[in-house]
């Protein structure tokens, strides 16, 4: 049974419970962050942490775990874990209250919850064959930049997509892609430019987007930040996704239409293998 992180305390899973009253249960009035491990080491540990503390400040959240107190329940976490490659879950509430829209009153403490997952990430098959997507609407709210537990709706596109026969779901603004449910879309032009749409209160700010960009540059890629259609997708020699747990996922089908070949393409493969390199070796 695994050993969960709740508010101080190191317990065994079945043992964690949280007030019906809490805020997150209610309102999604709570924050998370998802951390990708490899070889026992979080990546991209640094820019995980300043995107939580900036999803806390933005939904005005106090805590009292900060700084290093979020290093030591990660670590922890992972050692009793054992974990060796997966993910570490932690999420931030404001906390429990009697059922109110307004907050409650200053001092009330926030619910602070963190847990493990193994699963593989460097050697995920879908790699080998590439995603299959389709393309929804976005009906989020307008306040996509903070990484808050309001997930509904991307909930329910993946069951769409499942319905579909296909992996995910790709978002769209009438003919402009925003992101994926759980990811950043990025396309290759022909012209060999990495293209994904810029930063704004649309999207999630990607951890992993932010590597990846990083490293297309180095090799010499040109990038742009930009919006992009679905037929420009549709059309792309290469695309392909980011995120923590999926570091950069090929996507060779875009509403039933071939992207490029249909297969993986090779620049893609070659920046996933750069990630994957490089996230090793800042261990």
């Amino acid at each position: 049974m695994r050993t969960v992180y709740l508010n101080g305390a190191y317990v065994a899973e079945g043992d964690a419970t949280v007030s019906i009253f809490d805020r997150g249960l209610l309102f999604a009035d709570a924050v998370y962050e998802v951390f990708s491990v490899l070889d026992g080491r979080i990546i991209d540990h640094a820019a995980h942490m300043a995107r939580l503390e900036r999803s806390l400040a933005e939904m005005k959240i106090a805590h009292e775990v900060a700084g290093a107190g979020w290093d030591d329940v990660l670590a922890t976490l992972i050692a009793r874990n054992a974990l060796v490659e997966g993910t570490v879950y932690l999420q931030v509430s404001r906390g429990a209250a009697d059922r109110d829209f307004l907050f409650p009153a200053p001092g009330t403490p926030p619910t602070v919850f963190a847990f493990t997952q193994a699963r593989k990430l460097a050697d995920n098959p879908m790699a080998e064959r590439g995603m299959r997507i389709i393309t929804r609407p976005d009906r989020r709210w307008g306040r996509r930049d903070i990484k808050t537990v309001q997930l509904l709706y991307a909930s329910m596109m993946k069951m769409e997509a499942k319905a579909a026969g296909v992996d995910d779901v790709w978002l769209a603004e009438g003919d402009v892609i925003t992101e994926g449910t759980s990811q950043n879309a990025c396309i290759i032009t022909r012209e060999g430019h990495l293209v994904t749409r810029d930063n704004g209160q649309a999207l999630l700010p990607g951890v992993t987007r932010l590597s990846v960009l990083d490293i297309a540059r180095e090799s010499g890629m040109t990038v742009e930040e930009r919006s992009f259609t679905i037929v420009e997708a549709q059309g792309a020699a290469e695309a392909f996704v980011t995120s923590a747990s999926l570091f950069v996922m090929p996507v060779v089908e875009i509403d039933g239409l071939a992207v490029g070949d249909g297969l993986p393409g090779v620049e893609t493969m070659a920046l996933r293998k750069a990630y994957i390199e490089r996230a090793r070796g800042a261990h």
